[in-house]
């Protein structure tokens, strides 16, 4: 049987290296073949949908000490009072790294989910991934993960296969999880121990309609629960103009009946727009009473009438638990390379909200018991300031090529760059793709967090904290990069966070590859900067240096295989007498950060046609 990978190779980067290496979840190596039926002629039986393969509850009432429900085979279950009060209602669609994906419409003590063992589901549609909601169990333990292979096919009579790779319940990562839940049921009544909900992706042949979709076989003591699956739907005439990641769950005030006005800046402009708000970390839903989007004037005055965003046809929104919303499109046209004033009024008393730690951006609110003044064209309402991006996670504006992701830590972050003046190494990139013709002019979306490491989670996943410098980059791949809006490529420049806090360079490597790995299966073109130098910082010893040249060594000699160019950001500002540092000029003085004319070396010495 010939199979093909599921990406031409460029250059001489060979899919098939992948084979052996895990994702954080899934396992993305994925082969697609011609084949005959799945099943030998005369046995096949037709594929049901996922509710009427419903084999196991997971789900018990509260009132009934967890009697109604048996998830593990020890008496355990999850709480239905938990999943209330997190805003996953029974039928409920949730959309989860740009995922649909609907909650069992079930009752507590129902069957909700199905113990797989290679069932086939039915699932027709086109998609750029494949979504599972799932999370594993072993009986009566906390256990392990939980891996399979499992089986994709085609109206065509070709299939990819995967492999799927979930976390147990009781003590799988919570930086990945989608929604944490505070209690187990147990037969003796609710405990309090934390309970994980996992959305999975895997790669889909891209333009192929799916017909069915085969679940793992599991091979291992424990058992694989899926909830749901959906198929993601591509982007299709979407650009992403501004993101930023969430970057932890934090206190704020608390806030009372308040507006935000929050101050983003568009790199790709467009004739109509949407924005994307992220409850992600979060235990409890968020209510947006109202939206609006406008162009800055200047401070937090608008240019004219800000003009109202809509959520399914509706003025405001709630967002559960771990969930995302997109707003309606709106024909709202985007100037490219321009401040916008994004309103959001927060009804109710708010204590935590998900955000975006360090903006090096002046953004506004209103103060307690002012209201709803997302429509107010003046700044007279917002006596007050804010340093983050609560909720906001993106701005899409309608046409264009695509995007380029910027995955990084406080250097693509913008630290020390010049305040409220856009000059981070991501927006001087955008302007130069605008300023030319000779490639596409792409989105740039930057994805940096301030402390942000490839291989060790900062902020711990669940709850309020003041570490805010968010999951590893392995950990947040899929929803900062791969979900982005119609991503096309991704440059990658982190590191020299994880050597100074004593990562060793075989690990950053790994990380770096399980990176290239995944985003090369989802059909992305994957841009590797070198880390620059640090010498002079406080912990930039000479041992963490020693780390930083073996992952830049590592980093040169893969161009072409494992990544399809190099950056070298390295080269582009070290100082040739002193090479552990950078030249005085790019140095914004604490040796580690560069300062504007440092960010504009790393813009300029990027070769746009790598980008393609």
């Amino acid at each position: 049987m010939l199979r093909t990978s599921a990406r031409p190779a460029r250059g001489r980067h060979r899919p098939g290296r992948y084979a052996g290496l895990t994702a954080v979840s899934a396992l993305c190596a994925v082969t697609f073949a011609h084949a005959p039926a799945l099943a030998t002629p005369g046995h096949y039986e037709e594929p049901l949908p996922l509710e009427r393969l419903f084999d196991n509850t997971a789900v018990g009432d509260n009132s009934r000490a967890g009697r109604a429900a048996d998830f593990d085979g020890a008496g355990n279950s999850l709480s239905a009072a938990d999943l209330r009060a997190a805003g996953w209602l029974p039928g409920r669609t949730l959309t989860v790294d740009g995922a649909r994906l609907r909650w069992p419409h079930c009752r507590a003590g129902r069957p909700d989910n199905v113990r797989a063992h290679g069932q086939e589901v039915r699932l027709p549609g086109r998609g750029e991934a494949l979504t599972f909601l799932v999370t594993a169990t072993t009986r009566g333990l906390p256990g392990g993960e939980v891996s399979g292979p499992g089986r994709v096919r085609y109206r065509d009579g070709s299939f990819s296969t995967y492999r799927l790779t979930v976390p147990d319940w009781r003590r799988g990562p919570l930086t990945t999880k989608a929604v944490a839940l505070p209690h187990l049921m147990t037969r003796g009544g609710a405990r309090g121990e934390t309970a994980r909900l996992y959305a999975l992706s895997v790669p889909v042949a891209r333009g192929r309609e799916v017909a069915s979709v085969l679940l793992p076989r599991e091979r291992s003591a424990g058992e694989l629960h899926v909830f749901a699956l959906a198929l993601r739907s591509p982007s299709i005439g979407w650009t992403g103009s501004w993101a930023a990641s969430p970057s932890g769950y934090a206190a704020v005030g608390p806030w009372t009946d308040r507006t935000l006005r929050l101050v983003v800046h568009s790199s790709a402009g467009g004739p109509r727009t949407r924005i994307r708000l992220d409850n992600a970390f979060a235990g409890r839903p968020v209510r947006i009473g109202h939206a609006t989007v406008a162009v800055q004037r200047q401070g937090a005055t608008a240019l004219g009438r800000p003009r109202t965003l809509a959520f399914e046809g509706r003025p405001g929104t709630e967002i559960p638990a771990g969930a995302q919303q997109f707003s309606d499109p709106l024909g709202f046209s985007v100037p490219e390379d321009t401040n916008l004033l994004v309103s959001l009024y927060l009804p109710g008393t708010v204590r935590a909200l998900p955000l975006h730690s360090y903006t090096n951006q002046v953004s506004y609110l209103t103060a307690d018991g002012s209201g709803d003044r997302t429509g107010e064209p003046g700044a007279g309402p917002y006596t007050g300031r804010l340093t983050t991006w609560p909720l906001l996670t993106g701005v899409d504006v309608a046409g264009g090529p695509g995007s380029v992701v910027t995955l990084g830590d406080s250097i693509t972050d913008g630290e020390r760059s010049t305040p409220n003046a856009n000059v981070r190494w991501p927006d001087l990139l955008g302007r130069r793709l605008r300023a030319q013709r000779s490639v596409p002019a792409f989105g740039v979306l930057n994805h940096g967090i301030s402390g942000n490491h490839v291989v060790t989670d900062r902020y711990p996943g669940d709850g309020t904290s003041t570490v805010l410098s968010g999951p590893s980059a392995v950990h947040r791949l899929e929803r900062d990069v791969l979900a982005q809006t119609s991503p096309r490529a991704v440059i990658v420049f982190e590191g020299v966070n994880d050597v100074r806090w004593g990562t060793t360079a075989r690990q950053v490597i790994a990380g770096l590859r399980t990176i290239s790995a995944q985003a090369h299966a989802r059909g992305l073109r994957v841009l590797v900067a070198t880390i620059a130098p640090c010498g002079g910082f406080h912990d930039c010893t000479a041992a963490a240096d020693a780390q930083r040249v073996a992952v830049n060594r590592h980093i040169r000699q893969s161009e072409g295989e494992l990544y399809d160019a190099v950056l070298d950001f390295d080269a582009a500002v070290r100082d040739p007498r002193h090479p552990e540092r950078m030249l005085p000029g790019y140095d914004c003085g604490d040796h580690l950060h560069p300062n504007d004319a440092g960010m504009r070396r790393f813009s300029e010495s990027v070769d746009l046609r790598q980008l393609v």
